[in-house]
């Protein structure tokens, strides 16, 4: 890989990973359109850790609070009431789905699963998907002429059958285009929270998942010596700052706006490619992964 794919990539990554458009997909399609070779799922997850950072520091105000008060449950039965650190093993049940089929379908998610016309249809159906969401979501916030605006669920009446669900979702992220935003964002409008509260939690539930992929990730290309670390850590860094200006940019946009044009662009890219593999323009299969 050279240093101006690491540029690139690393600026699709801090663009993409916490819009609902899917980085994985961006940063495979990237590559194909460029006619470089598949960066491949090792990169992603290392890359992944460098927009994890910019979350951390984004909610490091939350994430300070969770940690303090889980820790402190641990000992003082007193805090196991307490909001904060209910988040906190909230969070660890919404990674358990993740974390299992991750390590299950670990072949298929750097093979099979990065076939092109896998990652189009994905965008299409998640984009379908996170419309019909968005939809209900702005029916029960403006009501109409004959319904009166309904109250959303905030992070505060989130359980452990929610937080599962929500993991549930997040685990279909796994599929490059399906979206880990996209997929727990739209996971919870459907289950009734407000764009807001759905947003922080899919953002907070992403931390371990991420940053354990990431470090599995590192932990095997130290070993096994495939991947060119000089532009890999160099688009990890681009991925941080392009990503924490993305993620305060995306908070604010989702409190007041709608997420149909994500919807139109998602299904638009996906007709594209379909089109391209269709007519033979453009490979559905990844070339191998560089080194």
């Amino acid at each position: 890989m050279s240093w101006f794919e690491s540029l690139i990539l690393g600026l699709v990554q801090g663009l993409t990973e916490f819009l609902p458009v899917s980085s994985s997909a961006h940063l495979r399609l990237t590559a194909a359109f460029a006619g470089w070779e598949d960066p491949g799922a090792a990169f992603t997850a290392i890359t992944q850790l460098g927009t994890e950072a910019a979350v951390l520091i984004y909610f490091r105000k939350d994430v300070g609070r969770i940690l303090s008060a889980w820790f402190r449950s641990l000992t003082n039965k007193a805090m196991r009431g307490d909001h904060d650190a209910q988040m906190g093993w909230l969070v660890i049940v919404g990674s358990i789905p993740i974390g299992v089929l991750g390590v299950t379908l670990k072949d298929q998610i750097e093979g099979p699963f990065r076939d092109l016309r896998v990652t189009a249809t994905m965008l299409i159906v998640m984009g379908v998907v996170i419309g019909i969401a968005d939809r209900l979501a702005a029916r029960d916030e403006t009501g109409g002429r004959h319904r009166v605006a309904k109250q959303r669920k905030t992070l505060e009446d989130l359980n452990a059958k929610d937080g599962l669900l929500y993991g549930l979702c997040q685990a279909m992220a796994l599929i490059p285009g399906v979206s880990r935003s996209g997929a727990t964002i739209s996971g919870g409008l459907f289950m009734g929270y407000s764009r807001e509260a759905a947003a922080r939690y899919s953002f907070l539930l992403a931390m371990p998942a991420v940053l354990a992929s990431g470090t599995f990730e590192l932990k095997d290309a130290a070993s096994e010596g495939h991947i060119s670390w000089g532009p890999t850590v160099f688009a990890t860094l681009i991925s941080f700052f392009v990503g924490y200006a993305v993620i305060a940019w995306f908070m604010k946009f989702i409190s007041t706006k709608s997420f149909m044009p994500f919807v139109w662009y998602r299904i638009a890219l996906g007709i594209v490619i379909i089109a391209l593999v269709t007519t033979g323009a453009l490979s559905p299969h990844a070339a191998e992964s560089a080194g």
